[in-house]
């Protein structure tokens, strides 16, 4: 906590004696947390000189009045609280101030990504405001290297006695870059102390004052305050000076404590994510009162007006749970504006827009000549959701959605607040995509010209896909959960090496995961997915990793606890350690299949449908289409199964038709890795998807390489009705098709829509639960051909996950038709080898 500009009056006395008791016993657990936790080898005569620091800390902050002297200044109420425990201040503030690491590592990963690959020599300027004793530029040592990284640190504060401190704290360690600057931060000039800064001289003139035009950015690369905001009285005046001393391209890092309801922002779009943020009545009543007696005042509009005067790059709402869950929280922004290397502010959200539609981007000269002759066309323009909310925040003056203000523009804009994200409860289904990609690999053949729409998944199949080096790929996914993973998978990419990056996904586990994502991943992520894997950091730092988590994990449990009630944990590992197929052949047929595929688990377990759909992602419509095509087989011969028997004997054949061709004819330790991560909980050197290898990493880490990645958490056809008609030459939509209902509508909009998106000759490819799916019949109708790629019969394994009946190629052949009786035979495609 440090001290800043502005006047403030004495906290009434008696709220000061109603809070005693409270602010005592708060102040105990500092003391025995801190004693506890001194890294200090203990001696003797310590514990006096901690003991007594924590008296002047109790003395100072719930007992001695604080009016100031006479003149009834704010740096004279500052002394009068400081003063008695300035030389104490930092062995009684580790328990409180909680986050300031966590801030410095963020905002110094942000600062090395824009120190790289250009002007890696730059002038860096930060400004820590309300930097108090000087303890946050000694600690972002262990990030950068003070003294060189940075030409100057100014330290601004208002208060004499933490100055002093602070000097003394710089002089020992020799760091003359820093400069200690006792003053009001509204007043604090960078040209003042700065030779080249950024600054509008006054005229010389008889014109006032008051007509100078101020500056418009300053040249500050860094602005830090460091629980120092909730000080300060007048926080309107210093939050609107900051907007003209941070540099077109810095970064500002604030951490505090605040309590807030969600009512107050639930309306927002441009907080970067609201995860944790809700702080209950009864802790916002208590620990605004409990800090108002300090002069802390923790009310929501301090926060709101910086998350309104700037642009949020990435936000974290944390509690302190040591001292009985004090609500803080970390921010990072940017200016208002969004700024580009290459471009400037006006262009960018034209330039994004282009990206997410396929449209072609008109620079601003060409653009209004295109506008007016697209208007006389009476045609409007296709804009992504990302346009619109930009708009719409411009018109009001708003900040734009954090999404402008990344990195990165891979992660395209949502509202998290919708009901049909919100109920996937933040849970992805599944931790690693359940298609083979070397089948894919054979089907499409991409080329440098292609750009294709994939449905997201773990995002596995994607990064396989950009591996061919396609034009633009579109992930998508209506789970946000689903996205977060493979944004997680392309900050690794650009951050970190290959062991770090196997561990994380190989293993599914890395005990430094937190640090690597605070210090590496972080300026690759959007704030929402940031703030999702800040909190699930346990995924992978637990015993049981990434691939026991998710919903598909209830497949995984199930399988163990079956293997272990039928005894045969031993047989599976004797499987995965089988040399040959003849020995993975022997190990399956007489130890594991007659426990994994008997009747009792098809019909107490896996023919559940609650189980179907929460372990495996089965819906009803891909149900129902299992059991029709079982009860039409040559398998069920004379009088019909009574119906509640069909789906138990429907879903054993199906189990059977998937897993014996996979045993007898794929190895799965040394090939299929898609059965391995299943049995194993990781992937292993040897055996492992394409995106894991070190030629991928080495391919996938190169600057640029994952440009044209487009990340969209919406529906397919929504997508789809973003993108400009004939862009598209790829769509895959795995087995999408099979969760609509047989006949429906919704089924021939969303083909419609794809015809309408692909180009002539574009193709889409997906996979079934049945042999000859009924949409087949509704592609034929709508322009395409299709053919099949893969049939499931026989005995067959049409690829290493053979967990699809069979695979369709539908190519667009002409555009949107009605439908036509009579429509020609499908045609089959040569079956493809494994």
């Amino acid at each position: 906590m440090a001290s800043l500009g502005g006047n403030m009056l004495p906290p009434a006395l008696d709220t000061k004696t109603m809070t005693l008791g409270i602010g005592a016993t708060a102040v105990v657990a500092v003391v025995c947390l801190a004693a506890f936790s001194s890294k200090s080898p203990k001696k003797e005569d310590e514990s006096p000189s901690l003991l007594k620091s924590f008296l002047v800390f109790f003395w100072s902050c719930f007992v001695k009045p604080h009016p100031g002297d006479s003149k009834g200044t704010q740096q004279d109420a500052l002394e009068s609280f400081y003063k008695t425990q300035a030389g104490v201040y930092d062995a009684t503030r580790s328990a409180l101030l909680k986050g300031r690491e966590d801030m410095m590592s963020l905002v110094a990963a942000q600062l090395r990504l824009k120190s790289k690959p250009k002007h890696p020599n730059k002038k860096r300027v930060w400004v820590d405001v309300g930097g108090g004793t000087g303890w946050n530029i000694e600690a972002m040592a262990e990030y950068v290297d003070v003294p060189n990284f940075f030409s100057s640190v100014y330290l601004v504060d208002f208060s004499p006695s933490l100055c002093e401190v602070s000097r003394k704290r710089f002089q020992r360690l020799g760091w003359n870059n820093v400069k200690v600057i006792c003053q009001d931060a509204r007043k604090f000039r960078l040209e003042d102390y700065e030779s080249g800064a950024p600054s509008t001289p006054i005229p010389r003139s008889t014109q006032s004052y008051f007509s100078q035009k101020p500056a418009e950015y300053g040249g500050a690369d860094l602005i830090t305050m460091s629980y120092s905001l909730s000080m300060i009285p007048d926080y309107f005046s210093v939050i609107d000076s900051l907007t003209s001393l941070l540099a077109p391209h810095g970064v500002m890092g604030v951490i505090d404590f605040y309590v807030q309801s969600k009512v107050d922002f639930s309306l927002r779009n441009y907080t970067g994510g609201l995860v944790n943020r809700h702080v209950g009545f009864l802790q916002r009543v208590f620990w605004r009162a409990w800090f108002d007696c300090d002069r802390v005042s923790l009310e929501p509009g301090r926060r709101d007006y910086l998350e309104y005067r700037f642009g949020t790059v990435l936000n974290i709402n944390s509690r302190n749970y040591a001292l009985g869950r004090i609500p803080y929280y970390i921010w990072l922004g940017c200016h208002k504006k969004p700024f580009s290397e290459a471009s400037l502010p006006h262009e960018i959200v034209e330039k994004v827009d282009a990206f997410v539609t396929e449209s072609p981007y008109m620079y601003p000269e060409n653009h209004t000549q295109a506008l007016s002759r697209a208007v006389e066309r009476a045609a409007p323009e296709i804009r992504s959701k990302a346009f619109d909310a930009a708009v719409l925040n411009l018109s009001s003056n708003l900040p734009l959605p954090s999404f402008f203000y990344q990195n990165h523009h891979y992660r395209i804009y949502y509202d998290d607040q919708l009901k049909k994200h919100a109920q996937f409860n933040d849970e992805y289904i599944y931790a690693f995509t359940w298609e083979d990609t070397r089948v894919d690999e054979r089907i499409l053949r991409l080329t440098s010209d292609d750009v294709v729409l994939a449905i997201t998944s773990a995002g596995d199949n994607v990064l396989s896909y950009t591996l061919q080096s396609p034009a633009r790929i579109h992930a998508v996914d209506l789970n946000p959960t689903q996205n977060h993973l493979l944004e997680l998978k392309v900050a690794s990419f650009h951050s970190l090496s290959y062991e770090d990056h196997w561990k994380i996904f190989g293993e599914g586990r890395h005990p430094d995961f937190r640090n690597l994502l605070m210090t590496n991943m972080s300026p690759h992520l959007s704030s929402r997915a940031f703030q999702y894997w800040l909190s699930n950091d346990h995924v992978f730092t637990s015993s049981r990793g990434l691939y026991d988590t998710g919903g598909s994990k209830h497949a995984i449990r199930i399988f163990r606890w079956i293997s272990l009630a039928f005894g045969c944990r031993r047989a599976v590992q004797d499987l995965l350690n089988a040399k040959t197929l003849i020995e993975q052949r022997e190990v399956w047929r007489n130890r594991i299949r007659p426990a994994l595929l008997s009747r009792i688990v098809s019909k107490f377990v896996v023919s559940q449908e609650s189980f179907l759909w929460t372990a495996l992602g089965v819906p009803k419509n891909q149900l129902s289409m299992i059991e029709q095509d079982h009860a039409n087989s040559e398998l069920v011969k004379g009088p019909k199964p009574v119906a509640q028997n069909i789906r138990s004997h429907a879903i054993w054949h199906y189990m059977v038709d998937t897993l014996d061709p996979v045993v007898e004819n794929t190895h799965i330790a040394g090939d299929n890795p898609y059965y391995l991560v299943t049995l194993e909980g990781k992937f292993s050197p040897k055996c492992h998807p394409d995106y894991l290898s070190p030629s991928a990493h080495s391919k996938l880490s190169r600057p640029g390489a994952l440009d044209g990645l487009r990340i969209h958490t919406d529906e397919i056809e929504e997508v789809l009705a973003r993108i400009s008609p004939g862009t598209l030459t790829v769509a895959v939509v795995m087995d999408s098709m099979d969760w609509f209902d047989p006949g429906s509508t919704a089924a021939s909009a969303q083909v419609t829509k794809l015809n309408r998106a692909l180009k002539m000759g574009g193709r889409v490819m997906c996979r079934s639960s049945a042999l000859k799916p009924w949409y087949i019949e509704t592609f034929k109708d709508i322009g395409f051909r299709p053919k099949c790629a893969g049939e499931r019969t026989g005995g067959k394994c049409i690829d290493r996950v053979n967990m699809y009946a069979s695979c369709w190629v539908m190519t667009k052949v002409e555009n949107l038709r009605p439908p036509t009786p009579g429509a020609e035979e499908v045609d089959v495609m040569p079956e493809l080898e494994i």
